[in-house]
């Protein structure tokens, strides 16, 4: 059997403030395989570009990752030195960040970042790394790059700079990426093209990528899974046509609810009551359950796993294999109960 590039196990990052701890991550767990996207959407501060961050180990004071294993290949990286963890990051695991201005040096050509780059993580030439720069933005749709490498950022427009970004990602040819929003901010045509960009590279590279947006159309483009999250912890994971077509936790419900769609006519999208649960003030049990329109007691006392199998309730679809869901509706007790 395959092994994955990336295994969370459990993983758990807090931020220390004067009032106490903040638990921003609590639990979460996913394998991601070779050539495989996972998505990963949520509300802003459900926790995904803090996933990412600690993954990668980017995670800095008052952060820290608290609790959990981090695993690339079978060996743990969470638990690394930051120099160890340096020579890893860039070179078998790197992130695409949502602005390529920050990501990209305004005062350097676009050039002298991608060949420095690759001769930090290489054992290439300075022409023979330039030479790949050039293959780089080739390769990501950069026209001309044998003009365009002597160009600065600002010489560039926003699609072309996220492509010089995923051009850097890639110099060291890394097993794993962290896209965190990476067409945001772009044109619908843009989009679909750095989208498609990161489709051909993750088959044709194996390379596993972990694709953080709020855009569900993105995700079903793009993804081969995904993964809700709220409030730090995975509601509901498995593959896009599941999760999309027929979403378990209420959670999803409400997010794919407020989709307008082409084919159904609909005088008013689903709204989802209430607002993320502020770090400091996590509900007890289900942290959905001040929002939920099915909560009952168990909610409100106990928090659900989404390892325990699950059990579909009547007039729901069942769950399909690779399918979880943190939600007390699925568990045999109450499926039992119910009927």
């Amino acid at each position: 059997m395959t092994e994955p590039v990336i295994s969370v196990r459990d993983l758990r990052v807090e931020f220390v403030t004067r009032k106490g701890i903040l638990r921003a991550i609590n639990g979460v767990s996913f394998d991601i395989m070779p050539g495989e996207v996972l998505g990963v959407v949520g509300e802003s501060g459900a926790g995904k570009s803090v996933t990412g961050s600690a993954i990668i180990g980017l995670i800095e004071p008052p952060g820290r990752i608290a609790g959990g294993e981090i695993r690339l290949h079978g060996q743990r990286i969470d638990n690394l030195d930051p120099e160890s963890l340096r020579r890893i990051r860039g070179r078998k695991i790197a992130m695409i960040f949502q602005d390529p201005l920050t990501s990209l040096n305004p005062l350097y050509r676009v050039g002298e970042q991608l060949v420095e780059t690759i001769l930090t993580h290489t054992d290439l030439s300075p022409s023979a790394a330039r030479a790949r720069a050039i293959d780089l933005l080739n390769e990501v749709g950069i026209p001309a790059p044998e003009r365009r490498i002597d160009g600065y950022p600002h010489e560039f427009s926003g699609g072309m700079r996220q492509r010089v970004v995923i051009a850097l990602a890639l110099c060291a040819e890394p097993d794993f990426i962290v896209a965190d929003e990476p067409t945001t901010a772009l044109d619908v045509s843009v989009q679909a093209q750095i989208i498609a960009l990161i489709r051909k590279l993750c088959r044709e590279r194996g390379t596993a990528v972990m694709l953080v947006t709020h855009d569900m159309g993105v995700i079903a483009e793009t993804a081969d899974r995904v993964a809700v999250m709220y409030a730090g912890r995975v509601a509901e994971i498995g593959p896009v046509r599941d999760v999309v077509k027929h979403p378990l936790h209420p959670y999803a419900k409400g997010l794919m609810g407020a989709i307008p769609t082409l084919e159904a006519e609909a005088e008013r999208l689903v709204q989802i009551p209430g607002s993320m649960p502020r770090l400091s003030n996590i509900p007890q049990g289900c942290a959905f359950n001040p929002r939920c329109d099915r909560v009952f007691d168990r909610c409100h006392v106990e928090r659900p796993d989404p390892d325990i199998p699950r059990f579909g309730l009547e007039g729901e679809a069942p769950l399909m294999p690779g399918h979880r869901v943190a939600c007390h509706l699925y568990t045999r007790k109450t499926v039992e109960t119910a009927s």
